[in-house]
């Protein structure tokens, strides 16, 4: 018997047996996409009977944008017969009977029925699939956030709209003390250490939303701390707000190093007290205070005496030991509620605080006196303090900080002025005075520009001789307002208003151009002695003006002679040895003028380069008068001698007084004997010899 092909018909029956037995949805289509076979998985799987697939092609269960590209594919594949796996050409999806698309993989596989090919497609509903790989996704996703919030350093609390705790990770409960789970059904409020300023719904929890912000929060066990949050709004899928993510950490040491910073920033770094701002802040607060309880408050600015020659002779490590003991002298002496600054340098203000009206301070003021006096030993060196004190009260004497100050600083100048280590009380004569110096220190300056000030020139004379040796210059000006104003009133306001620097210049200037035409006058050399402040030995320029001045003059440095306070000696040392260092290089002679009437101490002339001290009048009077003028004088005399010093005597004004000098070896003089200070004019006629020698 022969076998025989199977018909078309028999071919598919076969194969349709053979499809049912498999467990995923099969389908046989011919090169036009029409469906001949379809198992009963693949009816369930899509919704059609078996009757409607057969009448059905495969792009109708293409979703439709699809369509067209199926079609290619289709085409593609028949033009070229292979088998393609289960997967080829991921994320398929097909059309169920109800127009649901569902996901699915599809296996072609090549056949031929009849002579004719058809293509075999597995098809796999792989929607349970993907949603156990969602879920799995989902579930690797949670572990992950677990992970993070378990591990994340800084809090994280999750809450309900009312601002129920949901969760809290593991770093929330170790920052504010609560065991695992503990916080999880408290409310925010538990957890707040300052109540949160609730929103619009009066949902505690949505304050400040979106914006970081420094709270505190209140640990279990009733302490707080400060952290810095930031609430976000949990919303579900359709955007509707379910709860708040509040995300905190602690700043504990950001707070500490912003306080340290403030602190620093109004504080003295030397000795810790209240810089010049926080007492002004601190001042302000106290005579609110005071205001409305009706007490009084005392301001006091302490100037110590001398404090810079400790830096000078001593180092400024010991003048900050110093600064440093009498901070704390200061801080054991005032009362809890009373306030010590330091202004910087050697100033300290005090702030006496809760007075009763009229108190009287004295004790109290006597007992501060006592302590600094009190010796201090600082390095091994033993030093006794004494300090100007200027005091204002609340109300009296201002009604704002600023005007305390200033008032108090205007009594500080004054006890200063007054012999220093006393205290000054202000009164109103003080701003008068300062009013006064206000209104010089500007007509000065326009008397430097307008020609109203001249130059007088006393004669001085060798007591060796007889012979007229040269002139002092000085200054004298003539107001139009203030009339003939004594160089007592306008040199101080000189040298406070910087003006010091150009009058010293011009009168260096208008005095070796007078001197010049003198000596032609007179014909002999001359020299001139000009005063010079401590303000122009600190200038830059000061060297290079004066040495401009005698050349455009004509005149030589050492005809000119500069004359110096005594206390420049004492109060700016390392500077002025250099300043003097460098005028007596130059041939120009340094003089101490008024020597013996400030700190009296020959023992500063042997370190200092000076080649002439004059001996103030206060000394010169008495001779003749008293016996025991004689004595001081001797020895002046004999001193400077000794260290190679010429001395000159200002003030003679007698016989006696010129005779005792001369046999006593003194070797210059002036004074009204001779002459008083007159114009350059009238100096030309000056005796070349002493009066009575003529």
């Amino acid at each position: 018997m022969t076998d025989r092909a199977p018909t078309s018909v028999e071919a598919l029956e076969q194969l349709q047996l053979v499809m049912e037995a498999a467990p995923n949805a099969m389908l046989v289509a011919n090169s036009r996409g029409e469906i001949v076979v379809a198992n009963a998985e693949a009816c369930r799987s899509f919704g059609y009977t078996s009757h409607e697939l057969l009448v059905l092609k495969v792009d109708d269960l293409v979703p439709a944008a699809s369509r067209g590209h199926h079609a290619e594919l289709r085409d593609r594949f028949f033009d070229e017969p292979q088998r393609r796996g289960m997967g080829a050409g991921r994320d398929l999806h097909g059309v169920r009977k109800d127009g649901s698309a569902i996901p699915v993989e599809i296996g072609l596989n090549p056949i031929l029925i009849a002579g004719e090919t058809h293509v075999l497609a597995s098809i796999i509903d792989i929607t349970e699939r993907l949603y156990e790989q969602t879920a799995a996704e989902d579930s690797r996703r949670a572990a992950l956030v677990r992970s993070i919030l378990t591990t994340l350093p800084m809090s994280v609390i999750a809450t309900d709209q009312d601002g129920l705790i949901l969760s809290a990770n593991p770093a929330t409960e170790r920052m504010l003390g609560y065991g695992p789970g503990e916080l999880v059904g408290r409310n925010l409020s538990e957890v707040d250490g300052i109540e949160r300023r609730r929103s619009v719904s009066g949902t505690a929890a949505a304050t400040d939303i979106a914006h970081p912000a420094e709270r505190v929060y209140r640990r279990r066990d009733g302490e707080t701390l400060p952290v810095d949050e930031e609430v976000v709004i949990l919303r579900d899928e359709q955007g509707d707000e379910r709860g708040y993510l509040a995300v905190a950490y602690d700043i504990t040491q950001r707070i500490q190093s912003r306080e340290r910073v403030q602190h620093m920033l109004r504080h003295d770094p030397l000795t810790d007290l209240p810089n010049r701002l926080e007492l002004l802040s601190q001042l302000n607060r106290i005579l609110e205070q005071a205001t409305y309880d009706g007490t009084q408050a005392a301001l006091l600015l302490l100037d110590l005496d001398h404090f810079k020659r400790v830096n000078d002779t001593l180092g400024h490590d010991v003048g900050d030991d110093l600064l440093q003991q009498v901070a704390q002298r200061l801080m054991r002496w005032v009362r809890a509620d009373d306030i010590v600054a330091r202004l910087g340098g050697d100033e300290f203000v005090i702030v006496l605080t809760g007075l009763a009206p009229d108190v009287d301070l004295s004790l109290r003021l006597a007992s501060l006196r006592g302590l600094l006096l009190a010796p201090i030993t600082v390095r091994g060196y033993e030093m006794a303090v004494t300090a100007s004190v200027g005091g204002a009260t609340f109300p009296i004497d201002g009604r704002s900080a600023a005007t305390l100050l200033r008032h108090a600083d205007a009594a500080m100048y004054r006890a200063k002025a007054s012999g220093r280590d006393t205290l000054q009380w202000f009164d109103d004569s003080m701003v008068e005075e300062f009013n006064e110096k206000l209104e010089l220190s500007g007509a000065l300056r326009q008397a430097l520009g307008d020609g109203e000030l001249f130059v007088v020139y006393q004669p001085q004379y060798s007591l060796h001789d007889g012979c007229l040796t040269g002139f002092e210059a000085l200054a004298r000006w003539k107001s139009p307002t203030f009339g003939l104003v004594s160089p007592d009133r306008f040199i101080p306001v000189a040298e406070d208003s910087g003006l010091i620097l150009t009058l010293g210049e011009w009168v260096v200037r208008q005095a070796s151009k007078d001197i010049v035409r003198l000596q032609h006058q007179l014909g002999i050399p001359l020299q001139v002695a000009v005063n010079m402040s401590p303000r122009q030995l600190r200038g830059r320029n000061w060297l290079a003006q004066i040495l401009a001045a005698l050349n455009d003059a004509g005149l030589q440095p050492s005809q000119l002679a500069l004359e110096i306070t005594e206390g420049i000696l004492l109060e700016d040392q390392r500077d002025v040895i250099e300043a003097l260092k460098a005028l007596r290089e130059e041939g120009i002679k340094v003089v101490v003028d008024d020597f013996g009437r400030g700190y009296s101490s020959l023992a500063y002339l042997t370190r200092f380069p000076v080649d002439k001290i004059k001996i103030d009048r206060f000394f010169i009077e008495p001779i003749g008068v008293d016996p025991d003028a004689g004595p001081v004088v001797d020895a002046i005399i004999a001193i400077a001698h000794a260290l190679n010093m010429e001395v000159v005597a200002e003030g003679v004004e007698t016989a006696e007084q010129e005779t005792y000098l001369r046999e006593h070896g003194c070797d210059q003089v002036q004074g009204f004997r001779y002459s008083e200070g007159v114009s350059a004019a009238e100096a030309a006629a000056a005796p070349l010899l002493m009066p009575q020698l003529i």
